[in-house]
């Protein structure tokens, strides 16, 4: 969901979201109260000691905390960013969806959760694979999950993801955004934690023989914004998503046909038809490298092409230096 192609100024801007639904000022909150009640009423009455044996203790605080939830969503008592953000429906929905596929699927290991900032902007840069973007979405869950301050990572993503129904309003609502430079300075500027995969298309819908060996990182676009913003860059590299979807071939002509950048051909997909979409149980590592600092360095430096070139590569080499060791580390594609 997350690759990211090189900004470009003025390409893209912010889209404007709508934070509510048009909901009357007396349906919206009459209909929550009634479901509210209807719910709670039954939960409470003879229904209470079965909900106890199969949810078990303290199920009434969950319970109220969901309807709770339920009204807000209702009324529209909520709210969202400028970019769309909705941070309630994200940890409660979206992360929730997410978090046992990271945690008993890809039983994703994180190191190094320590150097990303308690606060204040941060740009993470890491290294894209796996056919479909898994990675950026494991990426999400482990800063949430795993750092002290549970902060949000922001992803900035390709045009694609905003163009295909549905997805564009799960992307927003997720606070991801468009992969331009407006988009990921604002982001920085406000102290957000920002991710970006500078390999884009070509990092995940690369051939499983080429696996582990990073991409073009284009003309170091996300390291302009880091200058600008005179915000940390963190390296970060993710090992197990290569194996998820084994990319051995490319049907081009369809995806002409069909607009997209590539359709895989893999093991499973499309010979055993939807069951083919099912990834493989990798075992994952996700490393959060030391901080590369950009504030030693006038904001002017950003449009120094040299100097923007040599912390584009700098990061790059990390990453891919971090990558071979965790893979000498690896005991095993699955454990």
């Amino acid at each position: 969901m997350s690759a990211a192609r090189e900004y470009v100024t003025g390409e893209a801007k912010v889209i404007p979201i709508e934070s509510a639904p048009s909901w009357s000022e007396d349906t919206g909150p009459a209909l929550a109260d009634r479901l509210a009640d209807a719910v709670g009423g039954a939960l409470a009455g003879r229904l209470g000691p079965a909900a106890t044996r199969l949810f078990g203790k303290g199920w009434e605080d969950r319970a109220a905390g969901g309807l709770s939830f339920l009204r807000r969503r209702i009324t529209g008592d909520y709210e969202v960013d400028e970019f769309g953000f909705d941070r309630e429906l994200t940890e409660a929905v979206f992360l929730s969806l997410l978090r046992p596929l990271a945690d008993k699927y890809f039983r994703v290991e994180v190191r190094g959760i320590e150097n990303i900032p308690a606060e204040g902007g941060v740009l993470i840069v890491a290294n894209h694979s796996g056919t479909i973007p898994l990675d950026a979405l494991m990426t999400q869950v482990a800063i949430h999950d795993h750092h002290p301050q549970r902060r949000h990572l922001r992803m900035l993503a390709a045009d694609l993801v905003f163009v295909l129904p549905g997805v564009n309003e799960v992307a927003r609502k997720a606070g991801h955004t468009l992969a331009c430079n407006e988009d990921a300075q604002a982001l920085l500027e406000r102290g957000e934690v920002v991710g970006v995969w500078p390999e884009g298309f070509k990092g995940i819908g690369k051939p499983f023989a080429d696996r582990y060996k990073l991409q073009r990182f284009g003309r170091g676009g996300f390291v302009a914004s880091a200058l600008r913003a005179r915000v940390p860059i963190v390296p970060c590299s993710i090992v197990g998503a290569e194996e998820t979807y084994p990319m051995i071939g490319n049907a081009k002509t369809l995806a002409r046909l069909l607009g997209l950048p590539y359709v895989p051909i893999t093991p499973t997909f499309p010979w055993l038809g939807p069951l083919g979409a099912i990834p493989l149980p990798t075992k994952w590592t996700i490393q959060f490298g030391e901080p590369i600092a950009t504030d030693s360095h006038p904001p002017e430096a950003a449009d120094d092409p040299m100097l923007v070139f040599d912390l584009t590569d700098e990061v790059r080499e990390t990453i891919q230096h971090t990558l071979y060791q965790l893979l000498v580390q690896r005991r095993s594609v699955f454990f």
